[in-house]
């Protein structure tokens, strides 16, 4: 990844993310990466993720994913999953997520989500005060 900033965060595989041979069951995954994105709205972006939903009554659901699995995680191992902005639009975000055990690339992703507004559904603008931030982690070269 080049660019601009990434966000990086740790997540240790536990039993519940697995399949009974150990290894992380692939929808799992996404729970973690929509974690990775809560976390880089709270410490990335300085935005509060609870409050963005609970208080601003927004939410940012998933219009599109592509995501190609390179190889296993297991119980036990610590996978380093890193997200950059790889466009932003004037409502939608496409991210770009890569997962790491050590030095074996796991997966690689890239999704778009619509910011919406929760009382109407219908997507919203991405407000200055996200834009802004979000520009820090744009750029990505595969």
């Amino acid at each position: 990844m080049s660019g601009g900033e990434v966000f990086t965060r740790e997540k240790l595989i536990r039993f519940h993310h697995c399949d009974p041979a150990g290894i992380v069951f692939y929808p799992q995954y996404f729970v973690l990466m929509h974690e990775v994105v809560e976390d880089w709205f709270t410490h990335g972006l300085g935005c509060d993720y609870a409050a963005f939903i609970a208080v601003s009554r927004r939410g940012i659901p998933m219009a599109h994913m592509d995501c190609r699995f390179l190889a296993p995680s297991r119980i036990g191992e610590r996978v380093s999953f890193r997200l950059t902005v790889k466009r932003i639009g004037t409502t939608s975000l496409t991210l770009d997520m890569d997962g790491r055990g050590g030095t074996e690339l796991r997966f690689r992703a890239t999704f778009t989500v619509v910011l919406t507004s929760l009382a109407s559904g219908r997507p919203e603008p991405i407000p200055p005060e996200l834009r802004g931030p979000m520009e820090r982690y744009l750029g990505r070269a595969a």
